[in-house]
């Protein structure tokens, strides 16, 4: 299925360089939109044109004044989003009683303060259009439940869940539609890394965490990129326009409230 009203409407990405964020990129070009990928890895700091549709620009969301920079080159563009799909996060891990203060800060600064400033100053400049539009948030399952050794992302993916309802009820009266996904088991970098992190945690090796993840999956698999992008890409179409507040679980059964 294909949603003609998505062509040649601006999608802002963030975290668009891999994993996720990649995915939900290249589905919306497919769509014949103009999508801006926003990510920390890109070294441009002025927007530029990377292919007939595609633009890309370097952000640290947890840097107001880089999120600024992108709304900036942004208007000065003439690129408005339509829609708004923060991806950008990051996870850290150990048991809460020995992680480090320093390693809760970081996760809670991008991925909470992060959807904060990319939400308060992307939406200002949506809201400049006068137009109906779509904001998706990346939470997490972790934002509603408790994983071993992830105290930090959890508190961080709550908090993400709590941005998007308030959000939600603020901006209905100007038909910006505001939801979350929240993503399981998804086979990325991140995740890798996590298993490896994990294992060492819990004195296991990575082959070992492959196995419980499969296992808690009443589907049968863990999840892919494109699984978490399709869903975006339903929020974002004319068949999510009734639907603001929610926190839609893309977990293969593991999570189901």
């Amino acid at each position: 299925m294909t949603f003609p009203e998505l062509t040649g409407k601006v999608v802002f990405v963030t975290g668009a360089c891999q994993g996720i964020g990649e995915a939900v990129a290249k589905t919306f070009l497919n769509e014949g939109s103009i999508v801006v990928g926003a990510d920390l890895a890109f070294d441009n700091n002025d927007l530029i044109k990377v292919s007939d549709n595609s633009y890309q620009i370097h952000v640290n969301v947890a840097d107001e004044s880089s999120v600024q920079n992108v709304v900036a080159e942004l208007e000065k563009a003439g690129l408005v989003p339509n829609v708004l799909a923060h991806v950008a996060g990051i996870s850290t891990m150990d048991y809460l009683v020995n992680s480090k203060t320093s390693d809760f800060d970081k996760t809670i600064a991008v991925n909470t303060k992060g959807t904060y400033l990319i939400a308060k100053n992307i939406v200002n400049l949506m809201l400049t259009k006068e137009q109906p539009a779509k904001v998706i948030f990346m939470a997490s399952q972790a934002g509603k439940n408790g994983y071993r050794a992830m105290a930090a992302y959890s508190a961080s993916k709550h908090a993400v869940l709590g941005l998007t309802k308030t959000l939600a009820i603020e901006l209905a009266s100007k038909q910006i539609n505001v939801n979350a996904v929240c993503p399981g088991i998804i086979e990325t970098a991140m995740k890798h890394r996590e298993r490896r992190d994990g294992a060492k945690i819990r004195g296991l090796n990575p082959d070992d965490i492959e196995k419980e993840d499969n296992s808690q999956v009443p589907l049968g698999r863990t999840g892919t990129p494109q699984d978490v992008a399709n869903v975006v890409l339903f929020l974002s179409s004319h068949l999510s326009d009734y639907m603001t507040g929610q926190a839609l679980n893309v977990t293969g059964g593991m999570t189901m409230n």
